[in-house]
């Protein structure tokens, strides 16, 4: 039996005069994120490379913010920080990353610019995130950081050489700030989505068992966030038994695997 990881963290609830400041909200599960937490009164920040898509969101919308950024560059994270940080005067209630990158690869084409581009965008960006709110949020006693990782951080998966081993990073990252963080009264979240239809994801020639869309992805968070979840995986009927997997012994893994994608 999987014990829940529900009440780990203080829950967030009402939205109404929260703010959030969201990077990787140009499309897919960020910005639909972004479009739940405002509809139900928050106070939403977005950042990307995409600033004409920023601007998008933020037009018509009271309170919000864009604050277009390239999560590579440390300089850039720490400037657009201290925007986000004047702009609600004080910490925001949620920081999330998700900020992602993925081109499939393979052992038998490795390509390490690649793989380089992934470590700095999905895993290296995060760091920065860090590096910058980190003071600020110890400071202020307060604050929720949630990560975007993927259940292709969970165990090797094929096609996923590039991309796997950073969303496994961020798993072990969000493990350990959560111990050296819960105490000090901060919350730290892992979200391990699924099959989600995104630009990244529409890459992918193969079928994608139990696909969803960016939306209920985002209310499968803000459920989390209510419920106060250190992890959040989804969709259930799927994530479940990707995650069982990692309790399988190597040789049954392997086997499965092979079976079932074929690789």
């Amino acid at each position: 039996m999987l014990l829940s990881s529900k009440g780990l963290n203080p829950p967030l609830t009402d939205w109404k005069g929260r703010s959030a400041w969201i990077l990787g909200a140009s499309s897919g599960i960020g910005r639909a994120t972004a479009e739940a937490l405002y509809s139900q009164g928050a106070r939403v920040i977005v950042s990307a490379r995409d600033d004409a898509a920023l601007k998008d969101f933020v037009l018509g919308r009271t309170g919000c913010l864009s604050v277009p950024l390239d999560v590579t560059n440390a300089g850039a994270v720490a400037a657009a920080a201290q925007a986000v940080f004047a702009h609600g005067g004080g910490v925001p209630d949620l920081i999330l990353y998700c900020v992602g990158h993925y081109q499939a690869q393979r052992a038998t084409q490795f390509d390490l610019p690649e793989m380089q581009r992934h470590l700095a965008v999905n895993y290296g960006g995060a760091l920065h995130l860090l590096e910058a709110v980190l003071p600020m949020l110890l400071a202020a006693g307060r604050g929720h950081l949630s990560l975007v990782g993927s259940v292709a951080g969970y165990r090797g998966l094929p096609m996923s050489l590039a991309y796997g081993p950073t969303k496994a990073a961020l798993n072990n990252l969000a493990e350990n700030l959560y111990l050296d963080l819960h105490g000090l009264g901060l919350g730290v979240s892992i979200i391990n989505p699924g099959f989600v239809e995104t630009p990244l994801t529409a890459q992918n020639s193969f079928k994608m068992p139990a696909l969803i869309r960016p939306d209920e992805a985002a209310q499968h968070m803000l459920r989390g966030w209510a419920e106060g979840r250190f992890e959040m995986n989804f969709p259930r009927r799927f994530t479940r038994w990707v995650r069982l997997m990692r309790c399988m012994p190597d040789a049954w893994y392997f086997s499965a695997v092979r079976r079932i994608t074929g690789a």
